[in-house]
C-alpha cells in the first residue's frame, strides 16, 4: 500500500495485459464470467510496474500451494504433536502447599519421587496422554506379535508339508528315471539304429548262405564226377540225381529271394523311403 497514490482514486486501474499464445501458463485457464467470480480480482498494480500481470497466475498458484502445505503441516501437528511440556516450575496440586523442606525430602527419595511422578492424582496430563498412547502402542504391538506368532506356526506347518511333498516328488522323479531307463533298455533292440544294423547283418548273412550253397553244390558233385578211366580222379563224389538237383535249385532260389528282399529293404532304408524314419 506504500506505492498507492491519491491521484489514482478517480480512474479505475488498468486491466493486466492479456498473455500471448506463447505463454503456457494461461493456455489451460478458462476465461469467462464464472471463473472471474470465483477468484477475486488482483489488486491494482503500482505505477511503473510493467509486466507484473503476466506472472500473477503463477504467484497465485504458489500461494495456494503454500496454504495447502501449511494446512497439512498443521493437521499433522494436531494429530502427532504431544502436549507441551509444563516446564521446570510446575508442581502437582497436592504439593503446591508443601514447604521447601518437604519438597527437598521428596527430591531426596527416588522411590517417592517416582511414585509421585506416575501417580494418577499427581501426574501431569501430558504424562497421562503419553502413557495412554504408549499403552495403545504396546497393545497393538502385542496383538501384532500374537498374530505374527500364529502366522509363524502356520508357516512352519506349511513349510513341513512342502518339505515332505518335495521329498516325495524327488523320490517319484528317481523312480520315473529308473522306469524310463528300463523302458529304453527294453526298447533298444527295436530302435531305428538297432533295426538297421540287424537288417544290414541279415543281408550279409543271407549273402554268405547263398555263397555257401553255391560252393557246396560245386564241390559236392553237381559239377564234378567223370566217366570211364577219369572217374576216379574227377570231382571226388557221385553225381547228383535229378531230384536232388531240383531240391537244391528250389532251396537256392528261396535263399536268393530272401537275400534280394533284404537287400531291397536296405536300399529303401538308405534312400529314406522307410515309413516312420524318413
Amino acid at each position: 500500500m506504500s506505492g498507492y497514490h491519491p491521484d489514482h482514486c478517480a480512474t479505475p486501474p488498468a486491466p493486466p495485459p492479456k498473455p500471448g499464445s506463447h505463454e503456457t501458463s494461461r493456455m489451460a485457464t478458462p476465461s469467462g464470467v464464472g471463473s472471474s467470480s470465483s477468484v477475486p480480482p488482483p489488486p491494482p498494480p503500482p505505477p511503473g510496474y510493467g509486466n507484473h500481470g503476466a506472472n500473477e497466475p503463477s504467484q497465485l498458484q504458489h500461494v495456494q500451494a503454500a496454504d495447502a502445505e501449511a494446512g497439512m503441516q498443521q493437521h499433522q501437528l494436531d494429530v502427532s504433536q504431544p502436549m507441551p511440556d509444563p516446564g521446570a516450575g510446575w508442581l502437582p496440586e497436592m504439593l503446591q502447599d508443601k514447604s521447601i523442606q518437604d519438597l527437598a525430602a521428596i527430591l531426596a527419595s527416588p522411590a517417592l519421587l517416582q511414585a509421585l511422578t506416575h501417580a494418577p492424582a499427581a501426574a501431569h496430563p501430558s504424562l497421562t496422554a503419553s502413557h495412554v498412547a504408549l499403552t495403545s502402542a504396546l497393545s497393538s504391538n502385542a496383538a501384532l506379535g500374537a498374530q505374527l506368532s500364529g502366522m509363524g506356526a502356520r508357516l512352519a506347518g506349511a513349510r513341513s508339508a512342502t518339505q515332505a511333498q518335495l521329498l516325495s516328488a524327488h523320490a517319484l522323479e528317481r523312480q520315473w528315471r529308473q522306469r524310463q531307463s528300463d523302458m529304453d533298455h527294453a526298447l533298444a533292440p527295436f530302435s531305428p539304429a538297432a533295426l538297421y544294423q540287424a537288417l544290414a547283418h541279415g543281408v550279409q548273412e543271407q549273402a554268405q548262405v547263398c555263397q555257401a550253397m553255391e560252393d557246396s553244390f560245386l564241390e559236392g558233385g553237381g559239377g564234378g564226377g567223370g566217366r570211364g578211366e577219369g572217374a576216379g580222379g574227377g570231382g571226388g563224389g557221385e553225381l547228383l540225381t535229378e531230384r536232388e538237383v531240383a531240391e537244391w535249385v528250389k532251396g537256392y532260389r528261396e535263399a536268393k529271394v530272401l537275400y534280394y528282399q533284404r537287400q531291397e529293404r536296405k536300399e529303401r532304408w538308405d534312400e529314406g523311403r522307410v515309413g516312420g524314419w524318413r
